[in-house]
């Protein structure tokens, strides 16, 4: 499995998401890579089509993907079971690293 976690310098958040896939990944005994993406200039962004920080990429795909969401250098907003937060939960990414 290979996981790129995608963000810009200006969101604090993409540092929590990616330690918690790599904790995740140890607790799940993944065979995986984790690498980061940062995105610097708002063509990068338009070119990747990314939608905020901290975006996680499982093997190319954004399994939280909002088609609806712009592109663009900004800080990511995710809906979890307790509401909106920064980064996706750690029920959420054990749920897409675990295939379920």
């Amino acid at each position: 499995m290979n996981i790129e976690i995608r963000y810009f310098d200006d969101c604090p958040n993409w540092e929590t998401t990616s330690a918690l896939v790599e904790e995740l990944i140890v607790d799940l005994g993944l065979d995986a890579s984790v690498k980061t993406l940062r995105v610097a200039t708002p063509e990068a962004a338009q070119k990747l089509r990314f939608r905020g920080s901290p975006t996680v990429m499982v093997d190319g795909v954004d399994p939280f993907a909002n088609p609806d969401a712009p592109v663009g250098l900004s800080c990511r907003i995710y809906r979890t079971e307790t509401g909106l937060a920064r980064s996706p939960s750690e029920a959420q990414l054990r749920a897409v690293l675990s295939g379920g």
